[in-house]
């Protein structure tokens, strides 16, 4: 299956670029009003391998509360775009 292309015009891409720039600085303006931001590093661990343990007991009912929240979906998947990243 092929990738699917569109040229986009210099006005698409000057869109484009003002539309990033928006959400750059209203997610620049919502990171200041953080009060204090964790330190680089803060995580102190004695060693740095984690070991292999038994895993634990899901919720029962995670599949179900996830596909009654999924927009779009088939019976017992999700269904989501498939998009390739340059």
């Amino acid at each position: 299956m092929g990738f699917l292309y569109k040229k986009l015009s210099e006005k698409d891409k000057e869109e484009i670029k003002k539309e990033a720039k928006r959400i750059m600085d209203s997610f620049g303006k919502k990171l200041s009003k953080i009060k204090e931001l964790p330190k680089e590093g803060s995580i102190k661990r004695e060693n740095s391998i984690r070991e292999e343990g038994p895993g634990k007991d899901g919720s029962p009912d995670f599949k179900k509360r996830i596909l009654e929240n999924a927009p779009n979906k088939n019976k017992d998947f999700i269904i989501a775009e498939k998009k390739g990243w340059e």
